[in-house]
């Protein structure tokens, strides 16, 4: 490491916040766009190419978790040991936060390649459409610790204080698979036609550039990463301290695409329209909650360092710049949605039904963006001062005691209004909750 000065704990709290959330939002934009290539081009592929790839988003989004996990696990430990000035302990927790990445990429690796024929007809797929699933995961998984190192890495760079290189790396890494895709899946050039298999490839070697930039920056620029040997109890007992913030936010993240498919289910009672405009509305909600995630996100490096320096003033304010900023936004983006909701349904959809649906949902869902932002910035402070089982268990109301209930309750008095009602009150409920816990968490810390 360059230097042990903690770079967050000092300077305008306001002015520090949105200079790490520019980047984030530019890597998070990076990997939308990643995805989003990946199923432009397969669509052209055909009906069972693109229903493959559909059956692979469960499966990857649950090896992408346990990524994040690790990586949020990852940012907590080390920004406090960053604040703490514990210049070792950083070099030991980067080191030891990378061996446990591949441990585990390994884990999945070996268990991914021995049971995508069980789990992927488990999941409904049928013959025609598994030996598209085969030459895509096998691929897949091959590649996996070019997916799960680099989200560890750059998470340790974030934790350092840098947001601009992970953002860059994320970036190179989705104009990498721009290009490839079409050549590797279409064959141009002197490229075969690889179909699906060339998307799969594009893929890891777009990620493999990830990882090298990614682990260059650790090794060569930052000199972090130490090859050293440690007693086996050691390593051990950094990777409980990673875990112990890791395994709730995994278990969390495994959490929300099962209450995503509880509630599809309901809509779906409502008809196929219902689905598709329920389905494109998330996509939109996604980019216009996009810089509050970015912001939430951010607070981890943020928050953490301050707190390994004792600095609970400076989290507090970076409390309440968070929540100026969320409902300013909020209420900005609520009546740029009054405006011209119906404008961008029509961006996705010509059928009238659909636009019904879309617009209905941005006419209701948004009205709890800003306490939306709220809950996220509040649950990444749980995480980055040691309270991972509360943001969790934050996490878990919000969803399970508050929307889905409500969803069932109100969809039975309003139909799919009431669906949409319930996803925005526990917006509102949940980040009042959110707020008034770590209130009294941060109340409890030393003061500075």
């Amino acid at each position: 490491m360059k230097n042990n000065k903690a770079i967050l704990t000092e300077g305008n709290v306001g002015n520090l916040i949105i200079k790490l959330t520019l980047p984030m939002i530019i890597g998070m934009m990076g990997f939308v766009v990643f995805n989003l290539v990946d199923t432009f081009y397969i669509t052209r592929l055909g009906v069972e190419q693109t229903a493959a790839l559909t059956f692979t988003f469960p499966v990857v989004l649950i090896v992408n978790n346990i990524a994040l996990g690790l990586g949020l696990g990852t940012a907590s430990v080390i920004s406090r040991a960053v604040g703490e000035g514990d210049e070792k302990k950083v070099k030991e927790l980067s080191t030891d936060s990378l061996l446990l990445a591949v441990l585990v990429v390994f884990i999945c690796m070996i268990i991914g390649l021995n049971t995508i024929e069980p789990v992927f007809k488990l999941l409904g797929a049928s013959d025609a459409t598994m030996i598209y699933i085969q030459k895509y995961m096998k691929i897949w998984y091959l590649g996996s610790s070019f997916v799960v190192v680099p989200m560890v890495g750059n998470n340790i760079i974030r934790a350092l204080g840098d947001t601009k290189t992970p953002a860059m790396i994320m970036l190179v890494s989705a104009t990498t698979n721009i290009i490839l895709d079409p050549i590797l899946i279409f064959g141009i050039g002197p490229f075969p036609k690889m179909g699906i298999a060339g998307a799969a490839i594009a893929t890891v070697l777009s990620r493999m550039i990830s990882f090298v930039f990614a682990l260059y920056i650790l090794i060569e620029r930052d000199r972090i990463i130490t090859i050293k040997l440690k007693k086996v109890s050691e390593v051990i007992n950094d990777w409980k301290e990673i875990l112990y913030i890791g395994i709730p936010s995994m278990v969390t993240r495994m959490t929300l695409p099962f209450a995503s498919g509880i509630v599809t289910n309901i809509i779906s009672a409502y008809g196929v329209f219902a689905v598709a405009g329920y389905g494109i509305a998330t996509r939109i909600e996604f980019f216009l909650l996009m810089v509050v995630r970015a912001m939430a996100a951010i607070m981890i490096p943020f928050v953490g360092q301050n707190y390994g320096a004792g600095k609970r003033n400076r989290i507090i304010e970076s409390m309440k710049f968070c929540e100026k900023i969320s409902l300013s936004l909020g209420v900005f983006t609520y009546f740029i949605m009054i405006l011209f909701s119906k404008y961008i349904a029509f961006i996705f959809t010509n059928e009238m039904e659909i636009v019904h649906i879309i617009v209905l949902y941005l006419m209701i869902v948004p009205l709890g963006y800003g306490m939306q932002g709220i809950f996220l910035a509040n649950t990444s402070i749980l995480n980055a001062v040691n309270k991972p089982i509360y943001a969790s268990t934050l996490t878990f109301f919000q969803i399970f005691i508050v929307y889905i209930p409500l969803v069932k309750i109100l969809s039975n008095f309003f139909e799919i209004k009431g669906i949409f009602i319930a996803l925005s009150f526990s917006y509102i409920l949940g980040g009042l909750i959110a707020k008034i816990a770590v209130k009294r968490i941060l109340n409890h810390m030393i003061i500075e």
